[in-house]
């Protein structure tokens, strides 16, 4: 779906103020290793707090990780500010069936866990999953053996390749980054002999 939504950014020929990029990880099933190696390495090792140039830059991570599956929703990481904004993008896109903005009360992220968004939510960015129909999610062939290529359901990736466009058209056409919320991050540990 992120390769899709980027081709129709591209054929769209609209300038956008912000870098698009696309990630994709390995590791997420051992426990998000490529996703917070990546965060890790660009933006701020979580034990020493030390943010990176490249922190300040980042707008918003994208997610979607439950392979097909239509996309119904969006959360918006404990962030009022940021419900606000997602429920003005979802309004003109009702038509295909993105009804949900949730997560405006949800918790801090005090650890990754469970999809790669948390990776960047971890350490105070804006790292936001789309929330999509589970199909056959965790029984007959997602995370399994059966998880091949003829199970996609084509309607499922234009549709949601179609709103992953357009949220990273929004955000990238801002004239203000998207709002962050403060995270807890932990006290570094000093240093033997220190």
């Amino acid at each position: 779906m992120a390769i899709e939504a980027v081709r129709i950014l591209t054929s769209l020929h609209k300038p956008m103020a912000r870098t698009v990029r696309i990630a994709l990880w390995g590791g997420e099933e051992e426990g998000l290793l490529g996703s917070k190696f990546y965060v890790q390495q660009h933006f701020a090792p979580r034990d020493t707090m030390k943010q990176t140039k490249e922190y300040g830059k980042l707008d918003a991570y994208y997610n979607d990780d439950s392979g097909s599956g239509r996309f119904r929703g969006i959360s918006a990481d404990n962030n009022d500010e940021i419900a606000s904004i997602f429920k003005q993008w979802a309004a003109p896109i009702r038509d295909l069936d993105f009804q949900a903005v949730t997560g405006a009360t949800a918790a801090p992220t005090l650890q990754p866990g469970g999809t790669d968004s948390t990776s960047f939510s971890w350490i105070g960015l804006d790292g936001f999953g789309f929330m999509q129909d589970p199909l056959e999610y965790g029984t007959r062939t997602h995370h399994s053996n059966m998880d091949l290529y003829d199970r996609v359901q084509p309607g499922d990736v234009m549709q949601g390749a179609a709103i992953e466009a357009w949220f990273v058209y929004n955000t990238a056409t801002r004239s203000a980054m998207l709002p962050r919320l403060d995270t807890p991050l932990p006290t570094p540990t000093p240093a033997a002999g220190q």
